[in-house]
């Protein structure tokens, strides 16, 4: 059983405890599951995505450790690449053989049943990275797309680096 990672919002830990984790995202072909990410040795690489999903408004975030059968077919890959069909515990140790494993993500094509999780926990909140892996010294992107109007600092960065 392959041990991995899904963050949440801290206000549904009491749903989560009952019901599982219901499967929203959107993955390979449109079908829905549940991202996450394999437990690492590394805390940074496994609890990467905490800093920029608190980017989205969530608050405060915490872990849900879940099981998964080793034979269990996942979609694993960077997040902005097209992903491949492996079984989670290949793709586990492809995650974990990465040089450099930020950006990576498991999607599991199905909801997490409540008998599947191992236990909940608090998080750092700080820990990972903001926009993009490896962004400190760039400067950033002034578009609406990225900066829209009424997030705080768009005007500035709009402003700075020439978008209307």
């Amino acid at each position: 059983m392959t041990l991995l990672v899904h963050l949440t919002a801290a206000k549904n830990i009491r749903a989560v405890r009952r019901a599982g984790i219901r499967a929203a995202g959107h993955g390979q072909g449109g079908g829905a599951g549940v991202y996450c990410l394999p437990v690492l040795p590394s805390y940074q690489i496994t609890y990467q995505w905490v800093r920029e999903l608190r980017r989205g408004g969530q608050g405060t975030l915490v872990a849900v450790h879940f099981r998964v059968p080793d034979d269990e077919p996942v979609w694993v890959g960077h997040y902005n690449s097209a992903p491949v069909q492996l079984s989670c515990a290949r793709a586990a140790a492809l995650v974990a053989e990465q040089e450099d494993a930020r950006r990576c993500e498991l999607f599991v094509p199905r909801s997490i049943q409540a008998r599947e999780i191992h236990r909940v926990r608090r998080v750092n909140q700080v820990t990972g990275w903001r926009y993009m892996p490896n962004a400190h010294g760039t400067p950033p992107c002034a578009c609406p797309v990225c900066n829209p109007p009424g997030q705080y600092g768009a005007a500035k960065i709009r402003k700075v680096f020439g978008q209307p």
